[in-house]
């Protein structure tokens, strides 16, 4: 581990250590009054079958930040569809030479190219490992473009806003103030699969998010390179480096007269404690033998195999995971910085699915992705606007791949499903997409309305794309 330095500032220590004992936010916690609190209690909540289960299951989440432009991951290879799309694209358009040409399972007539950059990605679909759903997106209720125009049904607030759709996506209550996200409310109710609450089930590899904050499990933050630790040097057998921890060690568990103070250093303590049993189970592990990429999402994922690979040392039979990449945000200088972005994505979820091969649990293991929002057909300059519905993978051996699921919208600019500029309107919910995946990960039908309160309002609350 690195040595402490200047540049880990007290204010940045604070808010990692926070996020290791699983902290939403100071303000956040005190408002419910968690920082008094321990771990989750094990009891808090029955299993969705009422007794615990042996299988092992694990989601893990790949949050694209910024808005990933799906018009490209996916494009017409048909003469007509290419065509339309090339003049809709302007500058960001592909050569149709280059696109990587697949053939789903089920087909609308249409035929279909991956984005050139994710060889990776279309192994794993040929494969049968991996699987597309077509336009999905934050919506209230299900909305046609008659609805959107003449707003006569509710409508996600601040739609394309980064920040407000980032939250909807993770919360998947559009309609409501943000109180907890879809992963943490999953967690709550599968928390008692768990065999040790020690270290959370819900882990970040990214700081904190919305998707993984719940009631009674809280998220716990690890970086790439591993678990939180404080070093004043680069000895930490080093008397006086022992000294100075040992005394702060000990503020943190004295008793004081302020409440919030008091609370803060237990967690803290708490939080160290945590990351010290983790870094220690970690230390023993047997290294992975698949090479992930050295960039920042393969070394999140390579992170993500390795804490895996320990989970009968955790005492875990369910973990959600979060991983993030940013810069998906590309309103300029589209056409390099997308495809180096799926690269970046395609190599690490291609060497991830190996490692989980590796460790026999690919058929227990599921990766999907998510982001802010799509981004418009028509190109501004040479970068693309922020759009509404978009395109997401989903890998794991339990996948149904090698298929597209939901519907691929009409992509003429103006036709049906478009808002303005290729604004696409989803014609599959956030809600159903997550509904799927937490059917699979043990949530009964009965218990899905506690995980997704709004699923009642759409059609579909299986998508069949897991097996």
């Amino acid at each position: 581990m690195p040595p402490f330095n200047s540049s880990f500032t007290r204010r940045r220590f604070i808010g990692q250590c926070c996020a290791a004992v699983g902290s939403t936010g100071v303000l956040s916690a005190l408002s419910q009054m968690r920082l008094m609190g321990a771990a989750a209690s094990p009891n808090l909540m029955a299993s969705p079958t009422g007794a615990m289960q042996p299988d092992y299951r694990a989601l893990v989440c790949l949050y694209l930040n910024g808005g990933n432009d799906t018009n490209n991951l996916l494009v017409p290879t048909d003469t007509s569809g290419f065509n339309a799309y090339a003049q809709a694209r302007g500058s960001l358009a592909l050569s149709k030479e280059d696109l990587l040409g697949v053939t789903p399972a089920s087909t609308d007539g249409r035929s279909w190219g991956f984005h050139p950059a994710l060889a990776s990605v279309r192994d794993l679909f040929v494969g049968g490992k991996l699987a597309m759903l077509a336009n999905v997106g934050t919506l209230v209720v299900p909305t046609s473009k008659a609805q959107y125009q003449s707003r006569s049904v509710p409508l996600p607030p601040q739609l394309f806003s980064h920040s407000d759709q980032s939250v909807q996506w993770q919360s998947s209550i559009p309609d409501q103030a943000f109180k907890t996200g879809w992963g943490g409310r999953l967690a709550d109710l599968t928390n008692a699969f768990n065999e040790n609450n020690q270290i959370s089930m819900t882990i970040t590899l990214n700081g904190q998010n919305s998707f993984q904050v719940g009631r009674e499990v809280v998220q716990f933050a690890v970086r790439k390179e591993g678990p939180l630790e404080l070093w004043w040097n680069d000895n930490p057998e080093d008397a006086a480096t022992k000294v100075r921890l040992g005394a702060m060690r000990d503020v943190m568990k004295a008793e004081d007269e302020s409440l919030f103070r008091s609370a803060f250093g237990h967690s803290t303590d708490r939080a160290l404690q945590n990351s010290e049993l983790l870094g220690s189970i970690l230390a023993e592990a047997a290294p992975l033998t698949v090479e992930f990429p050295d960039t920042e999402l393969g070394q999140q994922l390579r992170m993500i195999a390795q804490l895996i690979s320990v989970r009968d040392q955790l005492g875990l039979r369910r973990q959600v995971f979060f991983a993030r990449l940013g810069g998906w945000d590309l309103h300029d200088s589209q056409i390099g910085a997308h495809a180096e972005l799926l690269t970046e994505l395609a190599d690490a979820m291609k060497a991830f699915y190996e490692a989980t091969e590796s460790l026999n649990v690919a058929n227990d293991v599921t990766t999907f992705t998510a982001s802010d929002f799509g981004r418009t057909m028509v190109a501004n300059g040479d970068g693309s606007d922020h759009g509404w519905g978009s395109h997401h993978l989903i890998m794991g051996g339990a996948v149904k791949g090698g298929d597209f699921y939901g519907r691929v919208p009409d992509l003429a600019v103006g036709g049906p499903d478009d808002t303005k500029n290729g604004r696409w309107i989803p014609t599959v919910s956030v809600d159903e997409y997550n509904a799927t995946l937490a059917r699979w990960f043990g949530v009964s039908d009965t218990d899905m309305p506690l995980v997704l309160p709004n699923i009642g309002r759409f059609a579909t609350p299986d998508l069949r794309f897991m097996s």
